[in-house]
C-alpha cells in the first residue's frame, strides 16, 4: 500500500531570476511553469508567484496555499528581468494570501 502523496510546491514564473532568490532562500520548487491551468495543483499543494487574481482565488477555492512574489519595484526596474541581486535590493519576499471571490462587478453594481 503506497503512503501519502507529499504536496508539490509550484513556481509559476519565466524569470530566471525568481529562481536564483528562492532557490537562495532554500526554497525548492517540484514544478516550474511559466503558464498555470489553475487546475492542475491539487489540494494541498502550493503555488508560488505572480498571478492574476482572479487565477489565484480559483486555486484557494481549490486548497491550494497561494504565496505571492511581492517586491517594491522602482520604476527603472520595471518591465527587464531582474537578478537575484536586484530583487533583493527590492525587498522581495513571500507573502500568503487566501483569496476569496464574492461575485461579479454585475452583481456588485445592481
Amino acid at each position: 500500500m503506497a503512503g501519502p502523496e507529499r504536496a508539490s510546491r509550484w513556481l509559476v514564473s519565466r524569470h530566471a531570476g525568481a529562481l536564483d532568490w528562492l532557490q537562495s532562500r532554500g526554497i525548492n520548487a517540484d514544478r516550474i511553469v511559466t503558464h498555470l491551468d489553475p487546475e492542475a495543483p491539487a489540494p494541498g499543494d502550493t503555488v508560488i508567484g505572480t498571478l492574476p487574481i482572479h487565477v489565484a482565488a480559483r486555486l484557494c477555492e481549490r486548497g491550494v496555499e497561494v504565496r505571492f512574489l511581492a517586491m517594491e519595484l522602482p520604476r527603472h526596474l520595471r518591465g527587464r528581468e531582474l537578478t537575484r541581486d536586484e530583487m533583493e535590493s527590492s525587498n522581495a519576499r513571500l507573502e500568503a494570501f487566501r483569496i476569496e471571490r464574492i461575485g461579479s462587478v454585475e452583481d456588485a453594481c445592481t
